[in-house]
């Protein structure tokens, strides 16, 4: 057999067994129930789209990255880079049907062909949720905090999440006289973690000069508490403004709520893409900042008009899934589990499947998982099979499966528990 095809899979895609992909749909799950405890719903778009719907706001590296080609039917067309800009195209073509405020979640793979690195793959999924319909502080604030609670609620550990206004950094720009090169800025700003200062500031120089460059380095690391910092931003800026007072009320939000010190005023977050207007974020794990931010975000009060002449203001965020799960399996959090299933119900006498297949019914309606061996082979080889699939109970039937009594075995102590009536075995079963 010469022509057999080398099994294989693209640089930067992956495979994923039980155990990762158990570990994956438990955690959307979490995420996802915490969405709903704020009132988002699910929706889902196409992952193929017109390029020209896609690349319109994308901006910076983006088309770079972008996977875009002709189709057989000669159209020009790419896979989304993101969840955002689809999002928006949503809006646009259903913005009759949708209640506003419109606030929806959605968790998909999406796919951008950049450098691969830990917790960063070129197909990788995406956690976003957005609030369309509200231009308000008490929305920018509604989406810092399910960011907040989320990574709570699946036990992310303490988090730092850095949030800066990008019409202040802008108004510090035109300050500056920088107007026309805002865009290469505020990109360049943006990979200064990446890049490191050293490597940012001469790109700054190149684009501005030595002296701009060392004043917008200055306005970019102001420290301090978050009003400190505020109050020296907003003067290097050109003093009080709608952009300094929204960050002033949402910090006013974080106190009442008694999170604001899980919240800190970077000026240095920018946000590379362009659809970006006004509050931006990145949430980052105290104890593992080197894995970089696994939830970020902003509003993006102009996006949706590039697909309609109404003007919808929104606000959103993104949950890098892969990303996080790496950081929690860098701090032992993942489970390992190679099965939903509770138990195991082997096979003594293959004619009996459908005796079989009713008792795990009847456990199945006590919500407990059960998986029926369909094989007559040497107990030990079936115990040895359940270990393997990380089922942590056998249940072995007697001769009548719904009648004689069940013995249970639990596989990591090899104990047996006899002559159990299915009452019996369902309450251990079920602890």
């Amino acid at each position: 057999m010469t022509n057999i095809i080398q099994p294989r899979i693209l640089k930067g895609f992956r495979d994923f067994l039980p155990p990762a992909e158990i570990e994956r749909r438990s955690l959307v799950e979490r995420i996802e129930a915490s969405f709903r405890m704020y009132g988002f719903v699910p929706i889902d778009t196409p992952a193929l789209e017109y390029a020209e719907i896609l690349l319109g706001k994308g901006g910076g590296e983006t088309e770079k990255q972008i996977y875009r080609f002709t189709d057989n039917g000669g159209r020009d067309v790419a896979l989304r880079f993101d969840l955002t800009v689809p999002f928006a195209r949503f809006v646009a073509e259903h913005r009759e049907e949708l209640p506003l405020p419109f606030k929806r979640y959605h968790i998909a793979k999406v796919w951008r062909g950049e450098n691969t690195q830990r917790g960063r793959y070129r197909e990788f999924t995406q956690c976003d949720f957005d609030i369309v319909g509200s231009g308000s502080a008490a929305a920018d604030f509604e989406i810092l905090l399910v960011i907040y609670n989320t990574l709570k609620a699946i036990d992310a550990g303490d988090v730092i999440i850095r949030i800066n206004h990008r019409g202040l950094f802008n108004r510090f720009i035109v300050r500056l006289d920088l107007r026309n090169k805002a865009a290469e800025i505020l990109r360049t700003v943006d990979k200064l973690t990446k890049a490191g200062r050293d490597a940012t500031a001469e790109s700054l120089e190149e684009i501005a000069g030595k002296e701009r460059a060392a004043e917008i380095l200055r306005f970019i690391g102001a420290e301090g508490g978050f009003e400190e910092t505020l109050k020296t931003v907003t003067e290097a800026a050109g003093g009080d403004c709608p952009e300094s007072e929204r960050l002033r009320l949402i910090h006013s939000f974080m106190i009442d709520t008694g999170i604001a010190g899980s919240f800190v005023l970077d000026p240095s977050i920018t946000r590379g893409l362009d659809y970006y207007t006004g509050v931006v974020f990145e949430t980052f794990l105290k104890d593992m900042p080197e894995i970089g931010s696994v939830c970020s975000g902003g509003r993006y009060d102009d996006l949706a008009g590039l697909y309609s002449r109404e003007e919808l203001t929104g606000v959103g965020s993104s949950i890098g899934l892969d990303r996080l799960i790496a950081a929690l399996e860098s701090r032992g959090r993942a489970t390992g589990r190679l099965s939903y299933v509770k138990a195991a119900i082997v096979c003594v006498d293959e004619a009996a499947g459908g005796a079989y297949q009713v008792l795990a019914e009847r456990f199945r309606e006590r919500g407990i998982p059960c998986e029926v061996f369909p094989e007559a082979k040497k107990l030990i080889q079936q115990f040895v099979l359940a270990e393997k699939k990380g089922i942590p109970w056998a249940v072995i039937p007697g001769e009548k499966p719904m009648e004689s009594p069940l013995t249970l075995r639990e596989l990591a102590t090899r104990r047996d528990r006899t002559d159990l009536s299915f009452e019996e075995a369902a309450a251990v079963l079920g602890r």
